[in-house]
């Protein structure tokens, strides 16, 4: 395991802003092969760093290590790569700022030419990950080979939209947000934001049956505060309104690579995919993805049958659920 940073000079965005030095911070795990082919790539989602996701990269795991050479590279606005909390050439869409996934691919494609990289046999993307995941299948199809999207959409559809906006709008209306930042700690806004996002963030059978119990938590609120709250507080407020802008703007017919039709986007994906979403997911609802993995001409679509809601598609604390995945990945990549 080995972890860099790569710098790339005068990096144009897709907003139009220039960053004279933007960072892109990755962790790599296993060895790559003699014919460097063995790669696979694997993005990380909103509010997550790399070590927030590397949990499911071990010998025998989804990720296995001891075959495949795994690069984790950290979006930007994740607080790791360029983020409005460690440079002052980042803003927020206020300001007329904005990353998007259109960036973020083409920063990985540098970083990947620097290490000799042509070839991926897999990108591995869940939730704003698995949305980079179709922008590398539209942007770079004849690099990719497999694909696997767990619980994301290729564009962000309108229901999804509303409940990032609910999201923005709980920091955004905390009195310390001065009108393009936070002058202060934004106590309300976090508490209001992790209320929203755990409400999306699992299904109505996950809190009906009570789960989080098992995992020592108290009582409902003792599961808000600790288990959502504590975790959302761990980050700069002005990088998680960039990765939501991020998010708003997901769309693979807006990357600027002579692709403008959504569908013909999509139908221009040639690596096998694998569409995974949770059968009880609110944000990325398995209606979308089977409606997007119909478009795609090489994919599978395999829901996964759990009450975890969006979380299935991450299941650290979930077995059956891994289990699942792994199955499905591992048959993918055999393929």
């Amino acid at each position: 395991m080995s972890a860099g940073c790569f710098t790339l000079k005068d990096f144009a965005l897709q907003c139009g802003k220039v960053l004279p030095q933007a960072e892109l911070v990755y962790q790599t795990y296993g060895e790559l092969a003699g014919d460097r082919r063995n790669v696979i790539l694997y993005p990380t989602s909103y509010g997550a760093q790399h070590s927030d996701i590397d949990w499911l990269i071990r010998p025998n795991g989804i990720l296995d290590p001891t075959r495949w050479f795994i690069i984790i590279p950290n979006m930007f606005g994740n607080g790791l790569s360029s983020s409005p909390s460690n440079s002052a050439d980042c803003g927020l869409a206020e300001q007329g700022f904005w990353f998007t996934h259109f960036d973020n691919v083409r920063a990985q494609l540098q970083l990947l030419q620097l290490l000799g990289i042509e070839q991926l046999a897999l990108v591995y993307g869940w939730s704003m990950g698995a949305q980079q995941a179709y922008h590398w299948g539209v942007m770079h199809g004849d690099r990719v080979e497999r694909i696997a999207a767990l619980c994301g959409t290729a564009r962000t559809t309108d229901h999804n939209r509303i409940f990032l906006e609910s999201l923005r709008s709980a920091l955004t209306t905390d009195p310390t947000w001065t009108g393009t930042g936070f002058d202060g700690t934004p106590d309300r806004g976090f508490r209001t934001f992790s209320r929203i996002y755990a409400s999306w963030a699992a299904s109505q059978a996950f809190y009906r049956e009570g789960l989080y119990y098992q995992f020592g938590y108290e009582s409902l609120d003792d599961y808000l505060v600790r288990g959502w709250e504590a975790s959302y507080r761990q980050r700069d407020p002005h990088n998680l309104i960039a990765m939501i802008d991020t998010w708003l703007r997901c769309d693979v017919s807006n990357n600027l690579n002579g692709q403008t039709d959504y569908k013909k986007a999509m139908q221009s994906i040639s690596a096998k995919t694998l569409v995974m979403p949770s059968a009880t997911d609110l944000y990325f609802t398995p209606e979308d993805c089977a409606a997007e993995a119909a478009l795609i001409p090489k994919a599978t679509y395999r829901p996964i049958p759990s009450i975890w809601g969006h979380r299935a598609g991450n299941p650290y604390q979930n077995s059956t659920d891994e289990a699942f995945i792994q199955a499905a990945v591992w048959e993918l990549l055999e393929a």
